[in-house]
């Protein structure tokens, strides 16, 4: 035979190495899937998860950890890009502490399945590539952020359905497993024309997020700040 058939790509055959993936296009038009059908164990083929945990100085062991954990159960049928930015590097092959701008596009565009922190620029980023983020929000509580702004700001796209919101480790798990029983149901569809909106939310966002850090650097130095300024010696309070 020949045609359609004869063009499927290889690794849909069966679990094996994986072939070379080719990098999904940018801004692709995914369809609509309302009710998502399992693959059969047979079709299953390789996916590939980008997990990226942004540029914050602030460390984000728990998620690292969770996913890398995850990975150890199902390193036969997935493979793993990690991000790590200033969290301990996991001792793995694929773990890179940043990823350049064109380097984060190309990870979004030729991934499957993206899980990221909670920073607005991350999410959008992930949304424009046709993801439907599976996000876990950096917890002030763990000191992985200054403040509870990305928890805030992802229970609201939660509450919207603009992300999927994962605050503990069995909600990370049960979205990774519903995204590796059929990824697709972490596709959504990208409308070409809110491209100019989405760049602009994605200054707003970037902007919110540099406020807070330069907020809490001015925090920390406040006091001897004042005191060396020209004509303020010796009247430290």
């Amino acid at each position: 035979m020949s045609g359609a058939a004869d063009a499927a790509p290889a690794r849909r055959l069966a679990p094996g190495p994986a072939e070379p993936r080719p990098a999904r296009p940018v801004g692709r038009v995914e369809p609509a899937h309302p009710v998502p059908r399992p693959r059969d164990p047979a079709e299953v083929a390789r996916i590939h998860l980008l997990v990226a945990v942004g540029t914050d100085r602030h460390p984000f062991d728990r998620l690292v950890d969770w996913l890398c954990e995850w990975h150890a159960e199902v390193a036969d049928r997935v493979d793993l890009t990690v991000q790590h930015g200033h969290t301990r590097a996991p001792v793995r092959p694929d773990a890179v502490p940043f990823l350049c701008h064109d380097a984060l596009q190309a990870a979004m565009a030729g991934s499957d399945l993206v899980v990221c922190h909670g920073g607005p620029a991350t999410i959008l980023e992930a949304r424009r590539h046709g993801h439907l983020p599976i996000v876990v929000p950096r917890d002030p509580a763990h000191g992985e952020h200054v403040d509870d702004h990305q928890q805030l700001f992802c229970r609201r796209l939660g509450a919207a359905g603009m992300v999927a919101l994962c605050e503990s480790r069995e909600a990370l798990r049960g979205a990774l497993g519903s995204g590796l029983a059929d990824p697709d149901r972490f596709a959504i569809s990208v409308d070409a024309a809110a491209d100019a909106q989405r760049a602009a939310v994605r200054r707003v966002g970037q902007i919110v997020e540099d406020l807070v850090a330069a907020s809490a650097r001015r925090r920390s130095r406040a006091w001897w700040w004042a005191w060396t300024r020209p004509g303020r010696e010796g009247t430290r309070r």
